[in-house]
């Protein structure tokens, strides 16, 4: 354990993983349990929330699981609460729901367009929404919003809705971290670049993008496109969220930190 979170309670919500391995929300709820924080796993699949649980527990930290739709906001709510419960405070919110939905403006249909603005962008107001009130009770806090370098770049892939959710969080943001600087709240941003992860993996759309399903492939063409010559990983996300909700970024609000391996520094 490090120490640099010590007696504080941290929700994660997104705090599963898609699949086998080591999902941003996991990364991050393991790694801010080990820097001393009591961290509340959310995620929408019980069954991992569970699992990151049993994690943190199983390296001395302590943590709860819960199930959470993040785009629901009694769902949100009850984390919340719940989470209050359990620490007597909240101190962090990780919001990392995200989901990655392909296809250009024409081919893309309404219904997810609908589904990723609410899970991309919706998620984070109410995670903010129903955190920050908690988090004044006991003179502030520090949010962490998951965004994407495809909030502010083209990545070779048509992300139409992806592009356009992810650029909302940004805005949502640095207009939030106004809203709450004079009370305590720090609110950032982590914009990671091409990551492999469980999602990436899982994503049948993305895999199709990139190679016509061929997983492999995909992994390989990513990995080319990456200035440092190697896509990121999990805890690559989770050391960035760390460093942002801690005493070493206390000066730090409303920012984008990109995470990209100079990714974003490309002209194509």
């Amino acid at each position: 354990m490090g120490g640099r979170l010590d007696g504080r309670a941290a929700l994660v919500i997104g705090a599963g993983s898609s699949g086998p391995g080591w999902g941003n929300g996991k990364a991050t709820a393991v790694l801010m349990a080990r820097e001393g924080a009591r961290v509340a796993c959310a995620d929408i699949n019980a069954e991992a929330a569970e699992e990151t649980r049993a994690l943190i527990e199983s390296e001395g930290g302590e943590a709860i699981a819960l199930t959470c739709n993040a785009a629901r906001s009694d769902d949100v709510a009850a984390t919340v609460a719940a989470t209050v419960a359990a620490f007597g405070r909240l101190d962090i919110l990780d919001n990392n729901v995200g989901i990655a939905v392909t296809g250009a403006v024409v081919d893309l249909a309404e219904d997810e367009w609908d589904r990723a603005m609410a899970v991309n962008v919706k998620s984070m107001y109410l995670g903010m929404k129903h955190a920050i009130p908690a988090m004044l009770e006991t003179g502030g806090g520090a949010i962490v919003n998951i965004s994407s370098v495809a909030s502010i770049r083209h990545i070779g892939v048509s992300y139409a809705v992806y592009n356009a959710s992810k650029a909302a969080v940004n805005q949502l943001t640095s207009a939030t971290a106004i809203d709450y600087a004079g009370q305590g709240i720090r609110v950032n941003a982590v914009l990671p670049g091409l990551m492999k992860t469980p999602m990436v993996e899982t994503s049948t759309g993305l895999a199709s993008a990139y190679s016509d399903g061929d997983i492999e492939e995909m992994w390989r063409k990513r990995d080319s496109q990456v200035p440092v010559g190697h896509m990121g990983e999990a805890w690559d996300v989770a050391h960035a969220a760390l460093f942002l909700v801690s005493d070493e970024a206390r000066y730090i609000t409303g920012h984008s930190l990109v995470v990209d391996g100079g990714l974003s520094l490309k002209i194509a």
